[in-house]
């Protein structure tokens, strides 16, 4: 099977991961396509027998790591066509508990720092393995542990209403 055919197949684990990562439809699906354009342009670089579902995370973490720098210099992304969201896609029906419960852990998720975010994502959603984690992101395992621990330790204070504490040692 050639690569390009494989890339399909990593096309919903992409775009669910980029959703999750960015919160906004369009840049997510436009980071998709980032990632699958250097894939592409880049195939002579990937080597058989590697996980390519790493290879393709690598790429895309290398890219929003980018677009996050360039960011920081630039205003904040908005919509230009407002008026063509329906009123109804905002509202939330009151039963509608789990909607509420996948809102409030999506603002959690975005409250966490970068790099406990990306790491909580792809072992907890994307369901890579630590070692696949530490390949992707090009860091030590033991940096993916650590970083899982204080992601999952932040984001229950924050799904339990708490304000996180910051880790700060007292210098005297």
């Amino acid at each position: 099977m050639d690569i390009r055919d494989e890339l399909i197949d990593h096309v919903p684990r992409l775009r669910r991961y980029a959703r999750a990562l960015i919160n906004n439809r369009e840049l997510a699906d436009d980071l998709v396509q980032d990632t699958l354009e250097r894939a592409l342009g880049r195939t002579e670089l990937f080597r058989a027998g590697t996980d390519l579902r790493a290879w393709l995370f690598t790429i895309m973490h290398n890219i929003f790591v980018n677009q996050v720098r360039k960011l920081s210099t630039r205003g904040v992304h908005v919509s230009v066509d407002d008026e063509g969201v329906p009123e109804t896609e905002y509202a939330v029906p009151a039963s509608q508990s789990a909607t509420l419960e996948v809102r409030d852990l999506d603002y959690a998720l975005q409250r966490l720092p970068a790099d406990q975010r990306v790491v909580v994502l792809l072992v907890g959603l994307e369901e890579m393995s630590y070692a696949d984690v530490a390949l992707a992101l090009d860091i030590p395992v033991g940096t993916v542990m650590s970083r899982l621990s204080r992601g999952r330790e932040r984001l229950r204070a924050l799904m339990a209403g708490a304000v996180p504490r910051a880790n700060l040692k007292v210098v005297r």
